[in-house]
């Protein structure tokens, strides 16, 4: 199983929990309904979470690595403000795509402190996956794409998390094993320094076995946009829903907040391991999912687990 095949299983959770999780800002759909396994009809359009992470899916196609300048401008050519990017991030992409550098753009960011938001977060899993079994690597790749538009530790440290999650997940799949969710939690907290994020993930770990409401209470569900109120809550999900891609998704969308968000990042951890086999993301959740870019879209052949 190559590295790529991993990074794009992950895509393909990331997008597919990302446009899910977007139909709940919608009236008219249910929890409920989702949680007995209706799931909304019609197209579900993805939103920044998964514009962001195709370019991201993208460069490691093409390069194995990420060069900052060159994620920089595909970020800004690539961006349509209709998918749901906030308003800073508009912002910055527009100043980037009209010439400023990137570098400048994103110190400059809320009074000069860069954004701690959950942008780098959301987009990363498919780099851990792609780096699966390496997580050191995964977590200094992550810091150079977080980089690009965030310059807060808060916000670098979050993508970090969610990285190393990522890969993690990968390799437990690669070597058919699956950790136990304390043991994930601990492997993303050996490459953290002290910070919200960390301090957040390890409340998560003394939250392992409660029940969704009372760790969304606890971590936060994204509903303030920040890496600190995202990362810690979705990496209780993943850890505790890995084996299982659709209790995870909707075990986000109970929870509420940031939904669309935490079901990208959450989706691209648990897909990392689960595949699109059994436990895996369901093939009538992609049919409804909008395709992915040309360049990264799976042929039918390439969407059963390769085992």
């Amino acid at each position: 199983m190559t590295s790529l095949r991993l990074c794009l299983d992950s895509l393909e959770g990331l997008s597919v929990g990302d446009a899910l999780g977007a139909q709940f800002f919608v009236p008219g759909t249910s929890v409920r309904d989702l949680a007995a396994g209706r799931v909304p009809d019609g197209h579900w359009w993805w939103t920044d979470n998964t514009e962001m992470a195709c370019s991201v899916a993208d460069q490691l196609r093409q390069h194995g690595r990420i060069d900052q300048d060159q994620l920089a401008f595909a970020f800004a050519g690539q961006f349509e403000p209709y998918r749901g990017y906030g308003a800073g991030a508009v912002v910055m992409l527009r100043q980037i795509r009209e010439g400023a550098y990137w570098r400048d753009v994103a110190r400059a960011a809320f009074d000069g402190q860069g954004s701690m938001g959950n942008g780098a977060a959301m987009r990363v899993a498919p780099l851990g996956a792609f780096y699966a079994g390496d997580s050191r690597t995964a977590a200094l790749q992550a810091m150079r794409s977080a980089e690009v538009t965030h310059a807060h530790g808060e916000g670098i440290l979050g993508a970090v998390a969610v990285a190393v999650a990522a890969a993690e997940a990968g390799w437990a799949r690669t070597v058919r094993d699956r950790p136990a969710p304390r043991e994930l939690l601990d492997a993303v907290l050996a490459y953290l320094i002290d910070s919200r994020v960390k301090a957040g993930i390890e409340r998560a770990r003394e939250l392992l076995g409660v029940d969704v409401a009372e760790a969304a209470y606890e971590l936060g569900n994204g509903s303030q946009v920040l890496a600190q109120d995202t990362v810690p809550f979705a990496l209780w999900v993943a850890a505790t829903h890995l084996h299982d891609y659709r209790s995870a998704i909707v075990t986000c969308v109970e929870a509420g907040g940031d939904v669309d968000t935490t079901c990208a990042i959450v989706g691209g951890i648990v897909a990392a391991h689960t595949g699109l086999g059994d436990g895996g993301i369901p093939s009538l959740w992609i049919e409804r999912r909008e395709p992915l870019p040309d360049p990264l879209r799976r042929t039918p052949d390439q969407l059963g687990d390769p085992g």
